[in-house]
């Protein structure tokens, strides 16, 4: 009876890890946390950093040398991330398996699926790179990239529709 028992447990936990829970990441590093609309998580960081995280984002806080948050390692889903502009510069940026999208100032959104992350700027300026090599773009307001392996960074204009539809993925 108690290897039955061992062997449905063993079942359970392996069903659950395979399950993606939208369970709210803890704050850490200086950021509190508070569930929003559309079931995302908003965290209020140190400097005036906003991100707001879809439901099910996996992604990890990163501090830099003054202890506060100055990176997002983002797995999956999306993240929404609002850095104010100030003298000197808020360097903030957002790494995933396929791109490096860094800013100063400026309000703006990452989406990470299977092979692709696709970075949005709502304001200000960030500028994408591929995780490894390769040149880099600069987006403006309302332009986006998709970065695929070995597609070219293309920076376009996107369409209401397309914008829409990730804004309100993020609650917005």
């Amino acid at each position: 009876m108690k290897g039955l028992f061992k062997a449905g447990f063993v079942l359970l936990a392996c069903t659950l890890s395979s399950i993606e829970i939208a369970a709210a990441q803890p704050a850490n590093q200086g950021c509190s946390s508070g569930n929003s609309s559309a079931a995302t998580q908003t965290l209020h960081c140190e400097a005036g950093i906003t991100i707001v995280a879809e439901d099910g984002a996996r992604y990890t806080l990163q501090s830099g040398r003054n202890g506060r948050v100055d990176a997002v390692e983002l797995d999956g889903k999306a993240l929404l991330i609002d850095v104010p502009p100030k003298s000197g510069g808020n360097k903030f940026q957002v790494i995933t398996p396929q791109a490096i999208a860094a800013v100063r100032g400026t309000k703006w959104a990452v989406d990470v699926a299977t092979d692709k992350t696709s970075v949005f700027v709502a304001r200000g300026r960030v500028a994408v790179g591929r995780r490894i090599g390769g040149h880099s773009v600069t987006l403006r307001a309302g332009e986006g990239v998709d970065v695929e392996p070995g597609g070219p960074l293309t920076v376009k204009r996107w369409a209401p529709a397309r914008v829409s539809a990730l804004m309100a993925r993020l609650g917005q």
